[in-house]
């Protein structure tokens, strides 16, 4: 019974710290990093995009002007009732902001290649489909919020990214 009580506790001081960073980590909107994948059209070897696009025939729904907030949900899932609430309210208060909810059983095509594993899952896109932030799980609104507050305007280039020359700043 003593090793049964000992495996018990080495197992709670294991497990523990691990479901507290993943709880952490549900719902909070992180940069999306480099695509693993751009999905079709990639098999001629060339080098990947530095993140994912998503056009309006990929979504099969126009984009915001100014953002487009994908939701990958599916049937039996009570989190993405939330999240659709959620965005919902905020492509309502944010102008040129979209919500697009897509059930994840139905798109195969794109949970895999987006590496969707749980639902919710929340994309934050720019105004060009570029994919700013991602979320697993139900994120707040103050920080969908932000992440659109976040994004640049559509048309707008970086300095340096091939557009544009960069505007003198007023004053010199």
């Amino acid at each position: 019974m003593t090793a049964g009580v000992v495996v018990l506790a080495v197992v709670l001081i294991v497990v523990t710290p691990l479901g507290l960073a993943w709880r952490r980590r549900q719902g909070r909107l992180r940069p999306a990093g480099p695509a693993r994948s751009v999905g079709p059209g990639r098999a001629d070897g060339g080098a990947p995009a530095a993140r994912d696009v998503l056009t309006a025939a990929d979504l099969r729904h126009a984009l915001g002007a100014r953002a487009t907030l994908v939701q990958f949900s599916s049937a039996f899932c009570a989190p993405c009732r939330a999240t659709r609430q959620v965005l919902g309210e905020v492509a309502g208060m944010v102008e040129g902001v979209r919500h697009v909810e897509i059930d994840a059983e139905s798109r195969l095509d794109l949970v895999r290649r987006l590496n969707i594993l749980s639902t919710p899952t929340v994309l934050v896109l720019g105004p060009d489909g570029e994919i700013a932030r991602r979320a697993t799980g139900a994120p707040r609104k103050a920080d969908v919020i932000a992440a659109v507050g976040q994004l640049p305007p559509a048309g707008h280039q970086p300095a340096g990214s091939g557009g544009e020359p960069a505007a003198a700043p007023a004053g010199d």
